[in-house]
Parts: C-alpha cells; sequence; structure tokens
C-alpha cells in the first residue's frame, strides 16, 4: 500500500552530494522505495543531480525536509528573521520540484529548541502571524505542485504545536497545499491516543515519518504499528512512509536530537530491521 523510505540522516549529516553519492546505492540495495531529502543549507545537495542518482537506483524521492535550526522561524521574531526564513522554505519548494518530491515537511514556524510560555491570546497571535508568514511559501508551492507538511514536535522541543489537534488549528485558513507531516516519535510522547490523532489529521496528511520510540527502528518499540497503518488507511492517505532516525556519530545532529546511546547494532542494521518489520506489518 505505501512506498517505504528512509532519511540519510540515519547515516550521516550534514546530507551533501557527497553523502548521498555513498548512500544511495546503499539504500537500494537494502530493499528501500524511496528517500527523504532533507536540506540543512540550501545548496548542500544538487536538485538535478539527486534526481538522477535516485533514478538510476529505481528510487523517488518521498518529501524534502525542511530544518529549522536557531535563527530559522516565522513567528515572534524579526521581520528580518521571517524573510529570510520564507526564502529558505521557498528554495526547499524549488528543491523538491526539481527533485519530484511532493511535500516539503518539519516545523516550519520556529527553530527545533526553541520554547516560550504562551497565554491563549498569545498563542492565537503566533499562531495568526505564521498563516501571514506562511502564505508566500503556500503560494509558492502551490504554483510548483508541492504541498507543504507541518510538524507538531514534542514539549521539549517546541511551546507553539505539539499535538495533532493544535496543528490543525495553526493551519486553519491557509490552502489546501498546507497540510501535516506525521511524525509517530512525536506523537507517542504527545498524543493521549497517537491512531486517533491519526483520524483528526486525516485528508491534510502530506507526508508520514515513522520511527520507534526510542528514535530506533520500528519494531523494536512498544508502538502498536498494526492499529497505527490501520488508521492511516482510513484517512486516504497513500504516499510513503519514510524513517527517520539519526546518527549519534555527528555530534552537532546527536545532540540536537539527543542520541546519546546506540540505538540498533549500527546504523545499517537500524535501517533495515525498520524495513524489513514495516514489510511485514503491511503484509
Amino acid at each position: 500500500m505505501y512506498d517505504i523510505g528512509v532519511n540519510p540522516w540515519v547515516w550521516a549529516s550534514p546530507v551533501d552530494d557527497r553523502a548521498l553519492a555513498e548512500l544511495v546505492p546503499r539504500i537500494a540495495a537494502f530493499g528501500f522505495d524511496a528517500v527523504e531529502l532533507p536540506i540543512e543549507r540550501t545548496g548542500d545537495w544538487d536538485p538535478v543531480r539527486t534526481r538522477d542518482l535516485l533514478a538510476a537506483h529505481g528510487l523517488t524521492a518521498a518529501a524534502v525536509c525542511a530544518v529549522t535550526p536557531p535563527g530559522r522561524d516565522l513567528v515572534v521574531t524579526t521581520p528580518d528573521v521571517v524573510d529570510a526564513t520564507v526564502a529558505y522554505l521557498k528554495g526547499c519548494v524549488d528543491a523538491a520540484a526539481a527533485v519530484g518530491a511532493g511535500c516539503v515537511g518539519g516545523p516550519v514556524y520556529a527553530a527545533v529548541g526553541r520554547t516560550w510560555r504562551m497565554s491563549p491570546a498569545e498563542r492565537a497571535a503566533c499562531y495568526a502571524q505564521f498563516r501571514r508568514s506562511l502564505a508566500p511559501v503556500a503560494e509558492h508551492a502551490g504554483e510548483r505542485g508541492v504541498s507543504i507538511g507541518v510538524e507538531a514536535l514534542n514539549r521539549y522541543e517546541t511551546s507553539v504545536v505539539n499535538t495533532m489537534e493544535q496543528t490543525v488549528e495553526l493551519i486553519d485558513g491557509l490552502p489546501s497545499s498546507v497540510g501535516i507531516m506525521i511524525d509517530t516519535y512525536h506523537m507517542n510522547i504527545e498524543e493521549t491516543d497517537p491512531y486517533l490523532a491519526l483520524a483528526l489529521a486525516g485528508r491534510r496528511i502530506k507526508h508520514v515519518q515513522v520511527s520507534g520510540t526510542n528514535r530506533g527502528a520500528p519494531g523494536s518499540d512498544h508502538f502498536d504499528w498494526s492499529r497505527f497503518f490501520a488508521m492511516l488507511g482510513t484517512t486516504g492517505y497513500r504516499g510513503a512512509v519514510c524513517i527517520e532516525s539519526f546518527t549519534g556519530e555527528n555530534e552537532t545532529i546527536a545532540t540536537a536530537a539527543s542520541i546519546w546511546r546506540p540505538l540498533a547494532l549500527s546504523q545499517d542494521h537500524l535501517a533495515m530491521d525498520g524495513l524489513s518489520y514495516l514489510r511485514q506489518v503491511l503484509r
């Protein structure tokens, strides 16, 4: 029913042309269908070269992942930061269109790790500012046949949106090119019932990331994956499902993702075990 993909972050960061040249053949040999492509810095990888590399190995681009380090914000910040973030997100859209990915997904509202308290009135103002700030990106994406998937993060990584209910509220009133990117890792932390949360997202789902509850391979955890996929099937989503995890060998990304110990025998095992388990569940 679903193509299964993986994010090269499992092995490397930054993901650039050199990393993709090494990893794409390996990902294809493992039996994946698709690759999720993060853009940490505009120009890290060449979209045309990457499109051709994926095609040569029988893979598709499932999505482009927007990355929000400190200083990439659309809310509660200065106009120049908003302008720079809009330009970055438009660049992600252009890369997605060139590589054949249908979605740009991520926590596009604010930098990961940026948290602050908000009253109900302040939250409403924050959400309204997000809609205004994202509007030109949404228009740009719509013109290029690309969608924006807004990702809720757990409470330790953002205070803007943690739940599906908040995410639905955040994107209310934006064009149909804007929807939701699912991430099971964050849902497991924040949702009272992550399976019913899928129903709330419904046809707004643009992309799906999966991860074990400890950031390891799906299936090595306590998540009810059969129930998850049964509910996902009712939403009408038919895009790719991509494993997202991270390597602890890169100090920056290990610190950002709190990877303090090995999550599998090796990163290859993490990817292959996750793929094998997902194939089994989906059968």
